[in-house]
């Protein structure tokens, strides 16, 4: 199921975690029993007075359908699009000369839209004046 998430991309994971919580229909009790907490546990964690410890975060994220990510970072701060995530999982399965190649090459596109972007910066934004 494809749940359509409201919020700004900084929100912080207390505020994240409740969002999604209340999103799904969920109770903080039933969240705590999904992942094997006391219902005290769950609600110092939307409260930010408490952090949860990788194990619970997995099973956060299992039950709330997301990813750990998802959960901790804003949007900026996250991997590779989903679109893209594919490709680099099936290039995962490459042989270390294949993954050479394709670091090469994304090597060099990446130095060509950084050098596309230092051309195009105006002279307010050059660091020599």
């Amino acid at each position: 199921m494809v749940y359509a998430l409201s919020w700004s991309p900084a929100m912080s994971f207390p505020s994240r975690l409740t969002e999604l919580r209340k999103q799904r229909g969920f109770s903080q009790q039933v969240m705590a029993d999904a992942i094997g907490v006391h219902v005290n546990s769950w609600k110092k964690y939307e409260s930010g007075q408490a952090l949860p410890s990788s194990e619970v975060l997995k099973k956060m994220a299992v039950a709330l359908h997301v990813t750990a990510d998802f959960l901790l970072f804003d949007e900026h701060e996250r991997g590779p699009d989903s679109d893209l995530t594919l490709q680099f999982e099936a290039i995962n399965q490459f042989s270390q000369e294949e993954k050479h190649v394709v670091r090469e090459l994304l090597e060099g596109l990446i130095l060509k839209y950084e050098a596309r972007r230092w051309n195009n910066r105006t002279p307010e934004q050059s660091p020599i004046r």
